[in-house]
Protein backbone atom coordinates (compact mmCIF):
# COMPACT_ATOMS: atom_id res chain seq x y z
CA UNK A 1 0.00 0.00 0.00
CA UNK A 2 0.70 3.43 -0.94
CA UNK A 3 -0.05 6.26 1.73
CA UNK A 4 -0.68 9.20 -0.54
CA UNK A 5 -1.52 12.51 0.04
CA UNK A 6 -3.95 15.31 -1.05
CA UNK A 7 -3.23 18.66 -1.73
CA UNK A 8 -6.81 20.63 -1.54
CA UNK A 9 -7.51 23.99 -3.55
CA UNK A 10 -10.44 26.47 -1.98
CA UNK A 11 -9.22 29.38 -3.48
CA UNK A 12 -9.31 29.82 -7.16
CA UNK A 13 -5.65 30.51 -8.88
CA UNK A 14 -5.68 34.16 -9.70
CA UNK A 15 -2.92 35.24 -12.59
CA UNK A 16 -2.72 38.64 -10.43
CA UNK A 17 -1.89 37.03 -7.33
CA UNK A 18 1.28 37.92 -5.38
CA UNK A 19 4.76 37.27 -6.89
CA UNK A 20 7.97 37.93 -5.25
CA UNK A 21 10.40 39.38 -7.39
CA UNK A 22 13.40 36.39 -6.72
CA UNK A 23 10.92 34.41 -8.53
CA UNK A 24 11.92 35.92 -11.79
CA UNK A 25 15.42 34.29 -12.09
CA UNK A 26 16.24 31.00 -11.80
CA UNK A 27 13.35 29.02 -9.87
CA UNK A 28 12.60 25.18 -8.95
CA UNK A 29 10.14 22.77 -8.10
CA UNK A 30 6.59 23.94 -8.67
CA UNK A 31 4.65 26.45 -6.55
CA UNK A 32 1.58 27.93 -6.95
CA UNK A 33 1.83 31.75 -7.44
CA UNK A 34 -1.51 32.45 -6.21
CA UNK A 35 -1.14 30.67 -2.60
CA UNK A 36 2.58 31.99 -1.92
CA UNK A 37 2.31 33.85 1.62
CA UNK A 38 3.54 37.51 1.04
CA UNK A 39 6.13 39.46 2.84
CA UNK A 40 3.33 41.00 5.83
CA UNK A 41 2.53 37.43 6.62
CA UNK A 42 5.07 34.89 6.83
CA UNK A 43 5.16 34.29 10.80
CA UNK A 44 3.07 31.41 10.35
CA UNK A 45 1.11 30.19 13.91
CA UNK A 46 0.43 26.47 14.21
CA UNK A 47 -2.35 25.00 16.25
CA UNK A 48 -2.36 21.69 17.05
CA UNK A 49 -6.62 20.27 17.45
CA UNK A 50 -5.93 17.03 19.77
CA UNK A 51 -3.57 14.22 18.71
CA UNK A 52 -0.57 13.57 21.12
CA UNK A 53 1.91 16.21 22.65
CA UNK A 54 4.87 13.52 21.72
CA UNK A 55 3.53 13.38 18.13
CA UNK A 56 2.92 17.38 17.85
CA UNK A 57 6.66 17.66 19.47
CA UNK A 58 7.92 15.50 16.72
CA UNK A 59 6.27 17.06 13.90
CA UNK A 60 7.01 20.58 14.98
CA UNK A 61 10.70 19.82 15.08
CA UNK A 62 10.86 18.04 11.49
CA UNK A 63 8.49 21.02 9.91
CA UNK A 64 11.08 23.64 10.82
CA UNK A 65 13.45 22.53 8.97
CA UNK A 66 12.02 24.25 6.18
CA UNK A 67 12.87 27.41 8.07
CA UNK A 68 16.61 27.27 7.53
CA UNK A 69 15.90 27.91 3.70
CA UNK A 70 13.44 30.28 3.41
CA UNK A 71 12.28 33.59 4.76
CA UNK A 72 9.58 31.77 6.30
CA UNK A 73 8.72 31.12 10.13
CA UNK A 74 6.67 28.64 11.60
CA UNK A 75 5.89 29.12 15.40
CA UNK A 76 4.06 26.04 17.08
CA UNK A 77 2.59 28.34 19.94
CA UNK A 78 -1.28 26.67 19.63
CA UNK A 79 -2.00 30.32 19.15
CA UNK A 80 -5.97 30.72 19.27
CA UNK A 81 -6.04 32.69 15.96
CA UNK A 82 -3.28 30.04 14.15
CA UNK A 83 -4.30 29.88 10.13
CA UNK A 84 -2.35 26.53 10.35
CA UNK A 85 -4.83 24.25 12.26
CA UNK A 86 -3.54 20.50 12.29
CA UNK A 87 -5.71 17.61 13.07
CA UNK A 88 -5.07 13.99 13.06
CA UNK A 89 -8.35 12.22 12.12
CA UNK A 90 -7.82 8.66 10.98
CA UNK A 91 -7.80 8.12 6.72
CA UNK A 92 -5.40 10.34 4.20
CA UNK A 93 -3.33 13.20 4.92
CA UNK A 94 -3.88 16.36 3.51
CA UNK A 95 -3.07 19.90 3.38
CA UNK A 96 -4.65 23.38 2.31
CA UNK A 97 -2.12 24.67 0.05
CA UNK A 98 -0.59 28.30 1.42
CA UNK A 99 -2.79 31.36 1.53
CA UNK A 100 -5.79 28.98 1.74
CA UNK A 101 -5.62 28.67 4.65
CA UNK A 102 -6.85 32.12 5.22
CA UNK A 103 -10.51 31.17 3.23
CA UNK A 104 -13.37 33.10 4.91
CA UNK A 105 -15.56 30.77 5.05
CA UNK A 106 -13.41 28.37 6.99
CA UNK A 107 -14.47 27.90 10.76
CA UNK A 108 -12.06 29.14 12.70
CA UNK A 109 -11.72 25.77 14.45
CA UNK A 110 -11.63 23.49 10.93
CA UNK A 111 -8.37 22.19 10.34
CA UNK A 112 -6.24 23.52 7.20
CA UNK A 113 -3.57 20.30 7.60
CA UNK A 114 -4.48 16.82 8.86
CA UNK A 115 -1.81 14.02 9.65
CA UNK A 116 -4.73 10.87 9.12
CA UNK A 117 -1.89 7.54 9.72
CA UNK A 118 0.85 9.03 12.41
CA UNK A 119 0.66 8.55 15.55
CA UNK A 120 3.90 8.78 18.56
CA UNK A 121 4.92 4.87 17.31
CA UNK A 122 5.52 5.69 13.64
CA UNK A 123 9.00 5.98 12.67
CA UNK A 124 11.10 9.46 13.30
CA UNK A 125 11.80 8.81 9.27
CA UNK A 126 8.76 8.36 8.43
CA UNK A 127 7.01 11.29 10.49
CA UNK A 128 9.70 13.17 8.96
CA UNK A 129 8.72 13.11 5.49
CA UNK A 130 4.74 13.52 6.31
CA UNK A 131 5.92 16.64 8.65
CA UNK A 132 7.82 18.15 5.59
CA UNK A 133 5.25 17.59 2.64
CA UNK A 134 2.56 18.77 4.41
CA UNK A 135 4.01 21.67 5.82
CA UNK A 136 5.66 22.13 2.16
CA UNK A 137 2.10 22.41 0.94
CA UNK A 138 1.27 25.09 3.96
CA UNK A 139 4.05 27.23 2.44
CA UNK A 140 2.26 26.99 -1.36
CA UNK A 141 4.15 24.10 -2.78
CA UNK A 142 2.24 21.25 -5.11
CA UNK A 143 2.88 17.54 -5.36
CA UNK A 144 6.25 17.42 -8.26
CA UNK A 145 4.36 15.01 -10.19
CA UNK A 146 1.50 17.36 -11.48
CA UNK A 147 4.49 20.44 -11.76
CA UNK A 148 4.37 21.44 -15.62
CA UNK A 149 7.40 20.20 -15.94
CA UNK A 150 6.74 16.59 -15.35
CA UNK A 151 6.24 14.03 -17.79
CA UNK A 152 5.62 10.60 -16.14
CA UNK A 153 4.85 7.70 -18.28
CA UNK A 154 1.93 6.34 -16.95
CA UNK A 155 -0.21 3.25 -17.20
CA UNK A 156 -3.10 4.85 -16.90
CA UNK A 157 -4.94 1.63 -16.59
CA UNK A 158 -2.88 0.66 -13.53
CA UNK A 159 -3.29 3.80 -12.06
CA UNK A 160 -7.22 4.14 -11.93
CA UNK A 161 -7.34 0.24 -10.97
CA UNK A 162 -4.18 0.97 -8.08
CA UNK A 163 -6.15 4.40 -6.51
CA UNK A 164 -9.62 2.55 -6.92
CA UNK A 165 -8.79 0.35 -4.51
CA UNK A 166 -7.27 0.58 -0.53
CA UNK A 167 -6.28 2.71 0.90
CA UNK A 168 -7.55 5.74 -1.14
CA UNK A 169 -10.83 4.40 -2.68
CA UNK A 170 -10.33 7.56 -5.35
CA UNK A 171 -13.05 8.10 -7.59
CA UNK A 172 -12.34 8.26 -11.56
CA UNK A 173 -12.33 12.08 -11.12
CA UNK A 174 -10.61 12.28 -8.05
CA UNK A 175 -7.66 9.91 -9.63
CA UNK A 176 -7.72 12.35 -12.84
CA UNK A 177 -7.06 15.38 -10.45
CA UNK A 178 -4.84 14.16 -7.86
CA UNK A 179 -2.28 12.07 -10.50
CA UNK A 180 -2.56 12.86 -14.09
CA UNK A 181 -3.65 16.85 -14.38
CA UNK A 182 -0.74 18.80 -14.40
CA UNK A 183 -0.59 22.70 -13.69
CA UNK A 184 -0.14 25.01 -16.24
CA UNK A 185 3.12 26.94 -16.41
CA UNK A 186 1.29 29.92 -15.81
CA UNK A 187 -0.23 29.37 -12.59
CA UNK A 188 3.71 28.19 -11.05
CA UNK A 189 6.97 28.58 -10.55
CA UNK A 190 9.29 25.65 -11.26
CA UNK A 191 11.82 24.16 -13.79
CA UNK A 192 12.75 20.76 -13.96
CA UNK A 193 11.34 17.84 -13.00
CA UNK A 194 13.06 17.08 -9.64
CA UNK A 195 12.44 13.10 -8.42
CA UNK A 196 14.37 13.59 -5.03
CA UNK A 197 12.14 16.10 -3.36
CA UNK A 198 9.73 15.43 -0.58
CA UNK A 199 6.91 16.81 -2.74
CA UNK A 200 6.54 13.56 -4.85
CA UNK A 201 5.15 10.42 -3.11
CA UNK A 202 6.05 7.08 -4.48
CA UNK A 203 5.45 6.05 -7.84
CA UNK A 204 6.06 2.05 -8.57
CA UNK A 205 7.26 0.86 -12.12
CA UNK A 206 3.71 -0.93 -11.75
CA UNK A 207 2.09 2.30 -12.44
CA UNK A 208 4.15 3.56 -15.23
CA UNK A 209 6.01 1.84 -18.21
CA UNK A 210 7.64 -0.96 -16.22
CA UNK A 211 10.49 1.33 -15.78
CA UNK A 212 10.09 4.66 -14.21
CA UNK A 213 9.79 4.63 -10.60
CA UNK A 214 10.38 6.95 -7.85
CA UNK A 215 11.24 5.56 -4.00
CA UNK A 216 9.88 7.17 -0.73
CA UNK A 217 11.78 10.25 -0.83
CA UNK A 218 12.02 11.36 3.36
CA UNK A 219 14.76 14.55 3.45
CA UNK A 220 14.44 17.86 1.64
CA UNK A 221 16.14 17.41 -1.77
CA UNK A 222 18.80 20.13 -3.04
CA UNK A 223 16.51 21.34 -5.01
CA UNK A 224 13.70 21.74 -2.30
CA UNK A 225 15.91 23.78 -0.32
CA UNK A 226 16.77 26.17 -3.43
CA UNK A 227 13.53 26.39 -4.01
CA UNK A 228 12.19 27.42 -0.65
CA UNK A 229 14.65 30.46 -0.96
CA UNK A 230 13.61 31.42 -4.02
CA UNK A 231 10.28 31.68 -3.50
CA UNK A 232 10.84 33.19 -0.01
CA UNK A 233 14.19 35.02 -0.23
CA UNK A 234 16.10 36.48 2.49
CA UNK A 235 16.64 40.23 2.58
CA UNK A 236 20.01 41.29 1.81
CA UNK A 237 23.12 42.54 3.25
Amino acid sequence: MIQTCVDRLLRPLSPRAYTPGATRERVRLAALRAKLWPPHQRVLHVRFLGGDPRLHAKIARFAAEWQRYGNITLVFDNAPDAPIRVAFEPGPSWSLVGVDALDPLLPPDAPTMNFGWLTPATPNDEVAAVALHEFGHALGLVHEHQSPAAAIPWNRAAVYDFYSGPPNYWSRDEIERNVFERYSATQTNHSAFDPHSIMLYPIPKELTDGVFAIGLNRTLSPTDKAHMAAIYPFAGP
